[in-house]
């Protein structure tokens, strides 16, 4: 297969899911032929990244996302991306084991902010307590010179409700409690727009937005970028050349 890029996903299923369908549906077709080519590694069984940055004496997840992209690299993907947020702790580490450009889901997201809200200085950040602690989103943030917000302890409490307690154990979506998180971001801590930093999170806005608050939801956004290279590509751009809009420095 040519043309085709690689989704390191799995982390988890349905918010995979969430991104393919996004993919998916997107696309402009006529016919069958003008879907994106890609392989789906749907590596479920990765161990869950906020465990092992809460406490590293875990087994690292790492080892598990090295091997996908070690397998995928010899079928020379046009590209990687990996749609949990989490995960990027090791993008610095998974883009240097191949020659093959590695998407930062990330950094995109921030730059999008800049690009559709440049009068806007706070941005609101929601996320995995790993993504929190790892301070990620919050080094991009800044490298844009652009404020972060976190919200207080009572959000975080909420979002690890959403993202785990409803999301992930029991595949579904609190729309009321997805909505009083953004409220509070927004009316409390004075968020004009909430960065919705975990795929989860993304997947929640997909099944339940709320109008009143505006998101960057990154696994939108990454699906987007994903149908713009691979036409790019399609039409006969280098892969390398088509990605540098989104490698940033």
């Amino acid at each position: 297969m040519k043309n085709f890029f690689t989704v390191l996903g799995g982390m988890s299923t349905l918010a995979t899911q969430g991104y393919i369908n996004l993919v998916n549906h997107r696309v402009k077709i006529k016919d069958d032929q003008d879907y994106m080519n890609y392989i789906l590694v749907n590596h479920a069984t990765i161990l869950d990244r906020t465990t092992w940055i809460e406490d590293h004496s875990k087994p690292n997840p790492y080892d598990y996302l090295k091997e996908d992209v070690l397998q995928q690299a010899p079928l020379k993907p046009d590209f990687f991306l990996m749609p949990c947020n989490t995960a990027h702790y090791w993008y610095d580490e998974l883009a240097a084991l191949s020659d093959v450009p590695f998407l930062n889901m990330m950094e995109i997201a921030v730059h999008k902010f800049v690009d559709d809200y440049p009068d806007e200085k706070n941005l609101g950040l929601i996320a995995t307590e790993g993504s929190i602690r790892d301070g990620l989103y919050v080094k991009y943030i800044k490298k844009v010179n652009k404020t972060p917000v976190l919200g207080g302890p009572e959000i975080q409490l909420m979002v690890n409700q959403l993202i785990y307690g409803d999301i992930k154990e029991k595949g579904k979506v609190d729309p009321e409690l997805f909505h009083h998180i953004l409220t509070l971001m927004h009316d409390k801590y004075g968020c004009k727009v909430v960065l919705l930093g975990c795929t989860e999170l993304s997947l929640a806005n997909e099944k339940a937005p709320d109008p009143d608050v505006a998101v960057i939801a990154p696994q939108s956004i990454i699906a987007d970028v994903s149908i713009e290279l691979e036409e790019k590509i399609r039409n006969g751009m280098d892969p390398k050349e088509a990605v540098k809009k989104y490698m940033y420095d």
